[in-house]
Formats: structure tokens, C-alpha cells, sequence
């Protein structure tokens, strides 16, 4: 169940709300005013990436061992 973005084109408040299925989203009313001509926002996730590793660019490419002699 995927949380969404919306304008409210009414009052022009912005809220996000927890849509069960797509067909749901035409069924979505702003909480501030009521309205149901809301428009979904483009939205992206965020990824936080921890840690890492050190990628070396020294090493040419080929020299990637198979684990046989």
C-alpha cells in the first residue's frame, strides 16, 4: 500500500494519504476542505545508503579471478 502526494486544487494544501488500491486514488478528499479535486504529486522515494565500500579504479578490469588457477 503505497503513500501518495496530493494538492488540493481547492484550497491549495498538501497532504499525503495511505491509497489501499489505484482505483482508490480517484476516491481521495483533501482533509482540510472536503474537496475531491485533488491532484496526485510526483513523488520519488528516498534512499539512504549506510557505510559503503571503496571501489578500487586502479585495478584494470580484467583481472577478475574465476577461483581457478
Amino acid at each position: 500500500m503505497p503513500i501518495y502526494a496530493f494538492d488540493c486544487n481547492k484550497c491549495d494544501s498538501s497532504f499525503e494519504k495511505l491509497v489501499r488500491s489505484a482505483a482508490a486514488v480517484d476516491e481521495v478528499v483533501c482533509p482540510k476542505c472536503g474537496s475531491t479535486h485533488v491532484q496526485r504529486r510526483l513523488s520519488t522515494f528516498a534512499a539512504h545508503v549506510q557505510g559503503g565500500t571503496r571501489v578500487n579504479t586502479s585495478a584494470p578490469s580484467s583481472s577478475c579471478s574465476t577461483g581457478g588457477t
